[in-house]
């Protein structure tokens, strides 16, 4: 399987999900994953939409399940397409928070950490960060698909425009 074999117009997915991104000041809310898909690496908090669930609810729900804080002023950035190459198609939908209610805590599932914008550890995180996170932390919609073998990304595309506020 290459990136470019795969039809993204006719592209689906297997999993829907949600990156909620609380973003205060100049430093953005991240967590290091302790399991599940991506453990070990160091991302913004989110998980799986629940049946019957808005991408924004279970965007919020995880934040609030993973870091125990509650997010205020939730606004949609982007969606991310990934291709696994064992055949997991997961498409997510990405969000920050202006602030948030609490004080994050560690879970089962994650360990909070607040980072410095100019300081976000990009080698400890998946590879297409790198890309997108970027221009959305500059007020770009992003629209990522990208192939991944494992944690090897094969191939991307991002398109982006001005965000619509």
């Amino acid at each position: 399987m290459t990136f470019e074999s795969i039809s993204w117009a006719d592209w689906t997915p297997t999993v829907r999900a949600t990156l909620l991104f609380v973003w205060r000041d100049d430093a953005l809310l991240l967590i290091h994953k302790k399991r599940g898909l991506g453990a070990g690496k160091i991302n913004g908090p989110g998980g799986k939409i629940e049946p019957g669930e808005r991408p924004i609810q279970a965007a919020e729900r995880e934040v609030e399940e993973e870091v125990g804080v509650q997010p205020v002023g939730t606004i949609e950035r982007g969606i991310l397409r990934f291709q696994f190459v064992d055949g997991l198609r997961l498409q997510v939908q990405v969000f920050t928070a202006p602030d948030c209610i609490g004080v994050p805590r560690e879970s089962d599932e994650a360990v909070p950490m607040w980072v410095p914008l100019t300081a976000i550890p990009y080698d400890e995180m998946w590879a297409d960060d790198r890309i997108w996170l970027p221009r959305m932390l500059a007020g770009e919609w992003v629209d990522l698909c990208a192939l991944f073998d494992g944690d090897v990304m094969r191939g991307h595309r991002l398109e982006t425009r001005p965000l619509a506020l």
